[in-house]
Parts: C-alpha cells; structure tokens; sequence
C-alpha cells in the first residue's frame, strides 16, 4: 500500500492556531503531513525562516507523522520530486476558494496525479491570518492568543 503523504505548503510567518489545527484535523486522513515553508526571493519574511521552522517543530514535536521542511520553487515541483500525491489547504472564506481552485486546477494540469484536498477552517479561526498577527507583533500587541502555544515569540 502506498504511504499517503500530504504537503501542507505555506510561509507560516508566523504559524498560527488556524494552521495548526488544520494540520491536527488532517491528521487521521494522511500517514505523514509536510509543513513545507515556502522561500520566495521576491519577499522578505518577518521572522527567520530558521524561527520559523524551529517554531513549527515545537507545535508538533509530538506528532512523528509531521515533519518541516524548506523549499524554493514550484510547489508541484516540490511535490513531484518528493512522490507527494496530495496538497492539503485551509479555507476560511470563499475567497481564499477562488484563489485556492485556481491554484489546485494549474498544480493539476500540471501534474496530473496531484490532488489538493480542502479543509474548512473552524469557526474561531476564519478571520485569523499571518498577516493580522504579523501587523499586531509589529505594533507591540498581544498576539498570544493567535498563535500556537508551544511558541514564545520572545525567543
């Protein structure tokens, strides 16, 4: 039988409390689920991408069916070369749908054997995103709340 193996692409900058349930609801579905931070030379991240993948480790130290990696490139390029048959994705609105099927639909035509499989976000984490919690770190807020809590962003 074949290993069922999903990447759970993104830049998790920071990782939050959506992403890691998520992953934590995926988990009966898939015999191991890689996080796989994606690069991108175009954008600067807040935090380290070394942070950022130690801080994911720590979410899921516990769990031996998820592992982190990096990645630059295509993410179907990505999945070809890792034998990956399946992309796991949150949706919290129906515009993160329409952004989503359009990426699943060229990721398909592009490797045909490639499946993305959805996941709703939970009630309490559809208006949490990076780029909000970034925005209340950057002005000193308290972001504790959004944020997995095997994380402490003092580290």
């Amino acid at each position: 039988m074949t290993k069922k193996t999903a990447l759970f692409p993104g830049s998790f900058d920071p990782i939050t409390k959506g992403h890691e349930s998520i992953v934590r609801r995926a988990l009966p579905l898939f015999d191991e689920i890689i996080m796989a931070i994606g690069v991108n030379e175009q954008k600067t991240g807040f935090f380290t991408l070394e942070k950022r993948k130690a801080w994911i480790e720590s979410v899921f130290r516990e769990e031996p069916k998820v592992r982190v990696i990096t990645y630059e490139g295509l993410t179907v390029d990505l999945c070809q070369k890792l034998g990956v048959r399946f992309i796991l994705r949150g949706l919290r609105t129906s515009a993160d749908f329409e952004f989503e099927r359009s990426i699943g639909q060229m990721n398909k035509k592009m490797l045909p054997e490639l499946e993305t499989v959805f996941l709703l976000t939970t009630p309490e984490h559809t208006a949490l995103n990076s780029y909000i919690v970034r925005d209340i770190i950057r002005n000193g807020g308290d972001a504790s709340q959004f944020i997995p809590d095997a994380i402490n962003l003092d580290d």
